[in-house]
């Protein structure tokens, strides 16, 4: 088999371009998994690394005398980038820190986001124009653009700062913990989506008066 890749020019700069994204994708992934912490991710991928390195690679590396097999492997090394960061932005490992700050105190937008399934701490801070509400909000890294869209739909004016985070420790908020809640609306839909909880909610707390009334 390589003896007839190395007979057809063509096939070996396929070849060359397609084992070098491979192989620098999983050497992308593998580093942005240990930038995050994900040590067990690193090594997994790290093994798929080594492969493609041991089948394919020692092949490309001592066919690198032609000009145009130089040109596939920096076009691959380049594309494998690509790929390798486009595949970790679809996984969205880890977790985000977004901080809010809005200025409409007569709306509970802490509480509101809360029962979207949000990790929130708040507090009051003192702006050039008055008091502030600010909001430090916890969620996995999938959902960032969605809670960012949230924030925008509930007060377009809020000053948003987002940054990951890498060590979790403390507080009520877990892992997963409100996942499924947060993935089950939409941001365009937010003000709707509260008002059906808020009478769920209301309902209930209803319908348990009423059974301590009986009792």
């Amino acid at each position: 088999m390589f003896e007839m890749i190395s007979q057809s020019v063509v096939l070996m700069v396929i070849v060359i371009f397609v084992i070098n994204i491979f192989y620098v994708s999983f050497m992308t992934l593998r580093t942005v998994a240990l930038t995050k912490g994900y040590r067990y991710m690193a090594a997994s991928v790290s093994i798929l690394e080594t492969l493609v390195y041991i089948i394919g690679l020692g092949l490309v590396l001592d066919n690198l005398d032609q000009p145009v097999n130089i040109i596939a492997y920096a076009l691959g090394f380049g594309a494998g980038i690509l790929m390798g960061l486009k595949i970790e932005e679809k996984l969205a490992l880890g977790y985000m820190v977004v901080n809010v700050t809005t200025a409409e105190r007569d709306r509970d937008l802490p509480d509101q986001l809360r029962v979207l399934g949000y990790g929130v701490t708040h507090g009051t801070a003192y702006g050039r124009d008055g008091e502030r509400t600010t909001m430090q909000i916890l969620t996995p890294r999938r959902y960032q653009n969605k809670l960012v869209e949230t924030v925008r739909e509930l007060d377009e004016k809020a000053f948003i700062v987002a940054y990951e985070t890498k060590t979790i420790s403390g507080g009520f908020w877990t892992k997963g913990v409100s996942s499924r809640k947060v993935a089950d609306y939409e941001p365009e839909n937010v003000e709707e989506i509260l008002e059906e909880i808020y009478e769920e909610e209301m309902a209930e707390a209803n319908g348990e008066s009423k059974k301590e009334e009986k009792i």
